[in-house]
């Protein structure tokens, strides 16, 4: 008989026995790697979700300025909280509950807990979609509710949806199927597509806006992160892209093939020629819960060059990817200075996600550095049995300008208080250069993820 265990999320961090409290950091002032002159400060803002937790990827600017992002929520009677913050007016605005915008917190489902997609905007409008925030454990693995709390219904399954920028209004346009979340996005906004990969199964959805039909394009790894600690397990993709010559979506699969669709096709087609098992991000093994195998984390087509450039998450390694030409290019590793010079992977085993290119085409990406005690490295754990930290690390602000071929680290980015961010995977820009991401800090005694800014410019 399967064991099985009903907890929220945010407990699973404590299972795996690697917690990077922000109260431990209070222990951790600014080291001999991170002078005055390289250090950042991060503005901390509580948004009033007491209970908010990781987010992952769910910020982006929109085109009136506004910074919109998601907190997420472990409970399963809270929804997510959508928010945006006014850099002009310097204020936060609470927009929605997830659940109750979309009419189900009143039908007592289990909560839209989260969104770890970012927001696309198109026609004034914020495309998007919803995943779970509270799991179940089954034979030691968290996955979708099979048994709802009291009172309660199972999990409907993730949204596609938007926000509208004029009305306010926060509309569903399809749901996944069978119970699954939504945990990556992207759209093609000159076709009117919204793709989408489910959790934990790994299905390939694809949205016609226009046609209001949703296709369930099937599995695209095996049994996605279903079927831990058998040779069908596999992390699936957290980042795809457009090509939009012609309109194809490519994702990657721990494996290290890269595979393309469009709605032409019955099915993914495998990109032959081409793969992502290169020396230089490692060696993995596939079936392994604790990193994203060869997948890249986070990746973005860049017009000027009709490339993609993304990011491999363990080792840091910026690359370069030419669907045409079937060709990927190592371009630098873009880590921060202090773990280029130890050779070391950063201790989140997943890599990072805050990675974005602007429109001058420098790449900003919010990676770790790390900490040093008495001249040694802190070392992590060796191995986890999921994507988490093995140990804590500082947060750097790298940038690489493409044009330029230029790396730059821009220094470590710490609280006023001399304590720093964790968790961080989640980044966007504003008008005037600065950045922002959601990280964990403590407010009135208890960890929560909330809204940071990082002031570049003055």
């Amino acid at each position: 008989m399967k064991k099985i265990i009903l907890l929220p999320a945010f407990l699973f961090f404590l299972l795996i026995g690697c917690n990077t409290s922000q109260k431990e950091n209070k222990s951790n002032q600014k080291t001999n790697e991170t002078t005055a002159q390289d250090t950042l400060i991060g503005k901390r803002y509580f948004s009033g979700f007491e209970d908010a937790h990781d987010t992952y990827n769910a910020i982006s600017k929109a085109s009136d300025g506004k910074i919109y992002y998601v907190l997420s929520s472990t409970r399963h009677d809270v929804g997510g909280q959508l928010y945006c913050y006014d850099p002009q007016a310097d204020k936060v605005e609470f927009l929605a509950d997830l659940s109750e915008a979309l009419g189900e917190k009143q039908q007592k489902y289990i909560a839209q807990g989260k969104s770890h997609v970012e927001f696309y905007e198109k026609d004034g409008k914020l495309y998007f979609a919803t995943h779970l925030g509270y799991y179940q454990m089954i034979d030691g693995a968290e996955t979708v509710p099979t048994v709802a709390p009291e009172g309660y219904k199972l999990y409907p399954g993730g949204h596609f949806c938007y926000y509208d920028l004029n009305t306010k209004e926060l509309k569903s346009l399809a749901i996944a199927p069978e119970g699954e979340g939504i945990i990556t996005v992207v759209m093609d906004k000159e076709r009117d597509h919204l793709y989408g990969l489910t959790w934990p199964k790994g299905l390939l959805i694809d949205y016609d806006i226009k046609a209001n039909t949703l296709r369930n394009v099937g599995a695209v790894s095996k049994a996605g992160e279903t079927q831990l600690g058998t040779d069908n397990f596999r992390v699936i993709c957290r980042s795809m892209f457009i090509d939009p010559r012609d309109g194809n979506v490519y994702y990657s699969t721990g494996d290290g093939d890269i595979f393309y669709y469009n709605p032409s096709l019955k099915a993914p087609e495998k990109l032959d020629g081409v793969d992502l098992r290169l020396d230089y991000f490692g060696t993995y093994d596939p079936k392994d819960a604790g990193s994203m195998g060869y997948n890249w984390r986070k990746i973005y087509w860049y017009g000027p060059e009709n490339k993609a450039y993304g990011v491999h998450g363990n080792s840091g390694y910026l690359f370069s990817f030419d669907p045409k030409e079937k060709k990927i290019e190592i371009v630098d590793r873009i880590t921060s200075e202090p773990s280029r010079k130890s050779g070391m992977f950063d201790l989140f085993s997943y890599g990072y996600l805050g990675f974005t290119i602007n429109n001058d085409g420098v790449i900003y990406y919010l990676t770790g550095a790390p900490i040093y005690e008495n001249g040694k490295r802190v070392a992590g754990v060796n191995k986890i049995n999921k994507g988490a930290a093995k140990g804590l690390e500082h947060l750097h602000l790298v940038t690489y300008d493409i044009n330029k071929k230029e790396y730059k680290d821009l220094g470590g980015v710490f609280y006023e208080d001399g304590t720093y961010p964790t968790y961080v995977n989640s980044i966007a820009l504003d008008d005037n250069g600065n950045v922002y991401t959601l990280a964990r800090f403590i407010h009135n005694g208890k960890e929560i993820e909330d809204l940071v800014k990082i002031q570049l410019q003055k």
